[in-house]
């Protein structure tokens, strides 16, 4: 079994598009443009795409691809924007060490994983709601990249650099705490699908696989500090090197 490349990247930002990258960016593109241009009368049909929960468990099985065309949908441009960002910066480099076909079916794995995650928390809290966005794959591209390329940095919220392995630990907790939070018109729950059966999925194919160690690196952080106070103890003990305040 090939094992995948561990990177040292300096960038996520690549000059082409595989072909998986390629086709989901024109897919969830064309499917905006036609909800966009449609007008109410496409509005209504393509509708019955999202994910309904209750239609998907009280119906079984006549709506169960929902959990598969929900990731089609995008409420608006900045929604559509900000997920086809993040499957070009995330996506690209996966598929380029997978391959395309390994690299899709990861990608609906998580999609897929998301809805129904979606699905059983909506139907137990008997909440009647709709599901849209790839956001859910996404989440599980994202942990899939900051696990094997850590160090690479990358544009947290596309602003600010930060290492990947470091933005899968903040946007997982994120999702986590704003699950727990109040009805914010996000799934959240999808989000934390998607890595949970991303990571179920890579733990499977890779054993060695293992989650970023974000306890691991606070105490690395605490040991590095009490190295620094240290020295400087014993510079000022031994009067030698500039005193440090």
């Amino acid at each position: 079994m090939r094992q995948p490349r561990y990177s040292d990247r300096t960038s996520a930002f690549y000059g082409y598009f595989p072909p998986g990258v390629k086709w989901l960016l024109i897919a969830n593109v064309a499917m905006f443009l036609l909800w966009y241009l449609g007008g109410e009368p496409v509005q209504s049909h393509l509708l019955l795409l999202a994910l309904t929960p209750t239609l998907v468990v009280y119906s079984f099985p006549f709506f169960i691809w929902q959990l598969f065309t929900y990731m089609f949908l995008h409420g608006g441009i900045g929604h559509l924007l900000f997920n086809m960002l993040a499957l070009w910066m995330f996506g690209t480099p996966l598929e380029q060490d997978w391959g395309t076909r390994r690299f899709l079916k990861y990608y609906f794995i998580c999609g897929v994983g998301a809805g129904v995650c979606d699905t059983l928390v909506n139907v137990a809290l008997r909440s009647r709601t709709h599901t849209i966005g790839a956001s859910g794959a996404l989440y599980g591209l994202l942990l899939a990249f900051g696990v094997l390329y850590p160090e690479t940095r990358v544009l947290m919220n596309f602003l600010f650099p930060i290492k990947a392995k470091y933005l899968v630990v903040i946007y997982g907790a994120i999702a986590l705490f704003s699950s727990l939070g109040e009805n914010s018109g996000v799934s959240n729950v999808a989000h934390l699908g998607g890595m949970l059966f991303g990571y179920v999925y890579l733990k499977g194919r890779w054993p060695a696989f293992r989650m970023p160690d974000a306890l691991g690196a606070y105490r690395q952080w605490k040991l590095r500090r009490a190295k620094r106070k240290f020295q400087v103890y014993m510079r000022k003990r031994d009067g030698r090197g500039p005193r440090v305040n």
